[in-house]
């Protein structure tokens, strides 16, 4: 197992559906020791660890029980910045949540005792809830043989979109808000494509309104439909640009991707996979660029004033499901 104190293993696509989520820091030494556990993990206990970022916002205030002098609602603030980060270390690459070896290593994890991780008065530990699991040692000798991974669990990639866990099919309502566009992801002929932008709502939109919205007929009536017209116009954007560009909705969201492919690339001895190049190059083209100063966070690309996704990823074409008419809501009898 590969353990280079000169690299960053950062958490990719690639690095199995499932993983397991084995410990997380904040403050001030978090990168460094993330960095430390995960070298450690990867050079003493032959696990492929990686290390994932992640970014909270609390919101500047929140409303408390009661009221002030004033009869106004209590007004409270979080103890910590309303915007922070926190850095996971996560042990791959799992094909399933069920896989024996999965279970294997995540029990062996539970057990483990870095070095890296045991607290000193001159190395104070930024590992979260550090201070919580030595407490319950002293009051639960049962729980002494635990290593400070013990509360390490299962999750999925955060980095796969959450269709990709999703049960495979389309119901027919989805099949008919795409069937007419001319640059619909259903005419897709590959298996897998690359998602490179993503446009969020909150109600259910009719694609056919797209048109009378671009010839100002019709104004928007919901953040969906506006999710889908930027989605459109991005779609046709790419085209003029030589691109392979598609567009879906659904009842969410609307996406566009970039790209048609039988496979997303070749698995290897290691149990990860080798991305096809073609799909490497479009994620390469169209993620965010780095920041360049520091503070800042990373710059997303646009085309025709509409921001593509940080991080392009590969998907799954959606395909017609025999059995979605029979997961239809229950109508009135006749």
């Amino acid at each position: 197992m590969e353990a280079d104190p000169n690299k960053t293993y950062l958490l990719t696509p690639e690095n199995g559906p499932w993983l397991i989520m084995a410990c997380s820091f904040s403050g001030e030494r978090a990168e460094q020791q993330a960095r430390e556990l995960v070298l450690e993990l990867r050079q003493r206990y032959k696990l492929p660890a990686y290390m994932y970022r992640m970014h909270f916002q609390v919101g500047e205030e929140v409303l408390g029980r009661g009221v002030d002098r004033y009869g106004n609602p209590v007004r409270m603030r979080y103890r910590r910045p309303p915007q922070f980060d926190e850095i996971a270390v996560m042990v791959g690459d799992f094909p399933a949540v069920d896989d024996p070896e999965a279970q294997r290593t995540l029990e062996k994890i539970k057990y483990c005792q870095p070095e890296c991780l045991k607290p000193s008065p001159e190395k104070p530990t930024s590992q979260n809830l550090a201070a919580w699991r030595t407490f319950i040692k002293y009051v639960r000798p049962e729980k002494e043989s635990l290593g400070p991974m013990c509360k390490a669990f299962l999750t999925t990639n955060p980095l796969l979109p959450r269709e990709y866990f999703a049960p495979k099919g389309m119901d027919a309502f989805v099949e008919q808000l795409n069937a007419d566009l001319p640059y619909s992801l259903l005419r897709c002929p590959g298996k897998y494509t690359v998602q490179v932008a993503t446009f969020t709502g909150t109600v259910i939109m009719d694609p056919q309104r797209i048109q009378r919205i671009q010839q100002g007929l019709e104004d928007f009536q919901s953040s969906l439909d506006k999710a889908a017209l930027a989605a459109h116009k991005l779609t046709e954007a790419l085209r003029m640009k030589g691109y392979e560009a598609y567009e879906f909705h659904d009842r969410y969201a609307s996406i566009v991707t970039v790209g048609s492919f039988d496979t997303v690339g070749t698995p290897r001895p290691d149990g990860k996979i080798e991305l096809n190049p073609q799909i490497h190059a479009i994620m390469e083209l169209f993620k965010a660029e780095p920041a360049t100063t520091p503070g800042a966070g990373p710059k997303v690309k646009t085309l025709a004033g509409i921001p593509f996704d940080p991080q392009p990823i590969p998907v799954e074409v959606p395909r017609r499901s025999f059995s979605a008419d029979y997961r239809r809501e229950p109508g009135p009898r006749r």
